[in-house]
């Protein structure tokens, strides 16, 4: 038994830093954001709740600078600021946020909140399982050597997550008729927008898809989807 102490003492230290970061996350987002207002993104949110048969897609707006979409872990969907400020300088469409509140509602929808949850706690489990491991072998470098590993790991389970809302999203937009053409020009505008290139940093290492792997996915579903329709 002793010798799975340290493994159950990170799943515990994992589980209680998530639930300190989900108590932090909503204090932080109660205190900074507002319904959203704009008249031209709130039709389109209607449009696609009409496509998913509920009454309406509440979207708050989270008063930060940064260009951001995001779900809160209970449930909540929010566009920042900053990427509202985009839009008024004509830099993005109303379109174009309705793809990114797509987008966060297939995170909602598909259970990646509660999913990244358990993905966390493992990932801490796997570094300190490897990191005993490595160390005995691998003196001083073991532990760099783990971290790396359970960072690859977290960042391919990342990864999956993101290819998995943008096909919810996908779908949503086609069913409400706005169409995916705003959610593949916004992928192209997103390294400019967020300044976030990730040059140098290995594939493996990304949490998000290179912007071409996510396009390619979206135009392949659109696709097999529109292919499977049959004609008249």
């Amino acid at each position: 038994m002793m010798k799975f102490l340290p493994l159950l003492l990170a799943v515990a230290y994992a589980v209680l830093m998530m639930r300190f970061s989900v108590w932090r996350t909503k204090k932080m987002l109660d205190q900074q954001s507002k319904p959203l207002t704009d008249p031209a993104i709130t039709r389109l949110a209607a449009q696609m709740a009409e496509a998913l048969e509920v009454p309406q897609i509440k979207v708050n707006v989270f008063e930060v600078e940064p260009v951001n979409g995001l779900a809160a872990p209970d449930g909540r969907i929010f566009l920042t600021r900053g990427f509202l400020n985009r839009k008024i300088r004509g830099e993005v469409t109303a379109e174009e946020l309705a793809s990114v509140i797509a987008h966060e509602m297939g995170h909602v929808a598909l259970g990646h909140m509660r999913r990244r949850m358990i993905d966390f706690t493992g990932q801490n489990a796997v570094f300190v399982m490897l990191s005993a491991l490595l160390n005995r072998f691998l003196p001083f470098i073991g532990i760099w050597l783990a971290n790396i590993i359970s960072t690859a790991l977290m960042a391919r389970l990342s990864r999956r997550d993101e290819f998995e809302a943008d096909a919810y999203a996908s779908a949503l937009l086609i069913k409400a008729g706005i169409g995916t053409g705003p959610q593949k020009s916004l992928f192209r505008k997103l390294e400019a927008l967020t300044q976030n290139r990730a040059e140098g940093v290995p594939a493996w290492l990304l949490s998000h898809p290179h912007v071409n792997e996510r396009i390619a996915a979206i135009e392949a579903n659109e696709a097999r989807w529109l292919g499977a329709i049959p004609g008249p």
